[in-house]
């Protein structure tokens, strides 16, 4: 059986950025579970930190991985993320279940 792709996504916006990247996020969310190797997307904001938020991803195998990766949606919305947090990109943890 082929094993699912399994991460998580962490980043945090700049200063009174937190509700343009919630808004930017949620709507990448739709599209991300729409996605057809998609099986979990999940993005939330810590309470005791709203400008930090962490997103966290399953994927059928490496295969829908990729493809999400690499589809058109991803361009737009990372382009603009990069612009509102204090990283220079989403930190990414590969994960795998036990």
């Amino acid at each position: 059986m082929t094993e699912p792709t399994i991460l998580h996504a962490v980043f945090t916006a700049l200063p009174e950025k937190g509700e343009e990247v919630a808004a930017l996020l949620r709507d990448f969310a739709e599209v991300v579970r729409a996605e057809e190797g998609n099986v979990l997307f999940d993005a939330t904001r810590l309470v005791d930190d709203p400008d930090r938020f962490f997103a966290y991803e399953v994927y059928r195998d490496d295969a829908a991985f990729q493809a999400h990766i690499s589809a058109p949606a991803g361009i737009p919305f990372n382009e603009a993320l990069q612009q509102l947090i204090v990283e220079p990109a989403s930190v990414l943890t590969f994960l795998r279940r036990i």
